[in-house]
């Protein structure tokens, strides 16, 4: 039986399209619905799923960093990309390879991709060079001019609050019911969990590397790699290393 995951992060959006894939594909199996990017690039590597439909537009990861990480991580998973992208960036989405979902999505558009999708995974091919090209291509989208990234932030160390610019963080990390932000002079705690701060932190400063951890681009001084495929970064202004999850490594084969 066939199987997907659905990346959306606007939760109506999310659970429309998983009603109209049941009944447009009964016997399609949904195995994870996600909220972000780094869930799905999880989940893609966790099930080895037949397709991911991908929102381009997520919090942390963008759709198009999911499909360019999972052309490793799960080579024969097919990418449909969910997007509100223009008539250009379309074309450019309408590959062999890929297929795409224009939103708001519709029946009878959702039919003709599935009927793609059956005839590709018939085949039992696809071509994850072609998908790194067009990752290449399409720029990492910016984020909404109406939604303005942070640039500080307030925290708590012991009895003290601190004003901490968001240049000065070099990581954050969930921790328990609260968010540790780590900068070069010390730590301090969040009462903002971590997926809030992927939906206003710049996707161009600040990279998801595992589910709990968010690291500063700026701040990273070098990239470990094992024979394993997992990896660690070495920070600039800190003494410890930050594990990144093995799906997250092909975010850095170019460092």
């Amino acid at each position: 039986m066939p199987d997907c995951i659905i990346a959306e992060d606007e939760a109506l959006l999310r659970d429309a399209l998983a009603s109209m894939l049941r009944d447009a594909w009964p016997s399609l199996d949904i195995a994870q619905s996600c909220e972000d990017g780094g869930e799905a690039l999880d989940a893609i590597a966790t099930h080895h799923p037949d397709i991911a439909f991908l929102d381009i537009r997520m919090p942390g990861l963008n759709g198009l960093q999911v499909a360019a990480a999972a052309a490793e991580a799960s080579p024969s998973t097919l990418i449909v990309f969910v997007t509100a992208y223009d008539q250009h960036a379309i074309e450019a989405f309408d590959r062999g390879a890929i297929d795409y979902l224009l939103k708001p999505v519709t029946a009878e558009r959702l039919e003709r991709t599935l009927a793609r999708v059956r005839a590709r995974l018939a085949e039992g091919r696809r071509d994850p060079a072609a998908l790194a090209t067009l990752a290449n291509e399409l720029h990492d989208p910016e984020p909404d001019a109406a939604k303005e990234p942070l640039t500080w932030i307030t925290a708590s160390a012991g009895r003290e609050t601190r004003l901490i610019l968001i240049d000065d963080v070099v990581y954050f990390r969930a921790d328990s019911k609260y968010t540790l932000v780590a900068t070069a002079e010390g730590e301090a705690l969040l009462t903002r969990p971590l997926r809030d701060l992927l939906r206003q932190l710049d996707p161009r400063m600040f990279r998801q590397i595992h589910r709990s951890t968010i690291v500063n681009l700026r701040q990273i001084a070098s990239v470990i790699r094992d024979d394993t495929g997992k990896g660690a970064l070495r920070l600039r202004n800190r003494p410890e290393t930050l594990s990144v999850s093995q799906p997250f490594m092909a975010l850095f084969r170019a460092m």
